[in-house]
């Protein structure tokens, strides 16, 4: 997903660190939900850093190499009635859980205030700049459609132009 991409680069984090996302159903987020957390019912994200990674040296810092992060798992059907409540799009809540997931993985946790403060903030400040990137990207797209659909008109006239001019004959 872009999303986890954008959060990755923003931290500095290698393109060459690899993570999976994976959807599951209600179901499948409440069997992991119980097993790994202890807590009943389905949830929206869960990230499962890999152990092998160095924990006193977290992996946005600049000095790191390619890594296997670990996983995040997102439940949309959990997600969509939290994108219904916080009146947004399911798509914007899922960047929104990526992008939390990401920060999970590298270490970033909000059980205590000021750790939430942070890892927040941070959520907050990627997610705003990658929807902020992707309203650019759209424009530009939008922009590059339309000029498209100029020149296939205009290159179509122009095509048709030589072809009837007088000493252009292609031969």
């Amino acid at each position: 997903m872009a999303a986890a991409r954008f959060a990755l680069d923003r931290m500095d984090v290698s393109p060459l660190a690899e993570l999976s996302i994976m959807l599951v159903e209600l179901d499948a987020m409440e069997e992991l939900h119980v097993r790994w957390m202890d807590l009943p019912g389905p949830t929206d994200v869960m990230a499962f850093p890999m152990d092998e990674l160095d924990s006193a040296r977290r992996p946005d810092a600049s000095s790191s190499g390619p890594a296997l992060l670990g996983d995040i798992v997102l439940c949309p059907a959990f997600a969509k009635d939290q994108a219904k409540k916080a009146g947004h799009a399911l798509m914007d809540e899922l960047h929104l859980l990526t992008v939390h997931g990401v920060l999970h993985l590298l270490g970033y946790d909000h059980a205590e205030p000021e750790e939430e403060k942070e890892m927040f903030g941070l959520q907050n400040k990627i997610l705003g700049e990658y929807q902020e990137a992707r309203r650019s990207a759209d424009l530009v797209e939008q922009q590059r459609a339309a000029d498209e659909k100029v020149l296939g008109v205009v290159g179509l006239s122009e095509a048709e132009a030589k072809a009837d001019a007088p000493g252009d004959g292609g031969a």
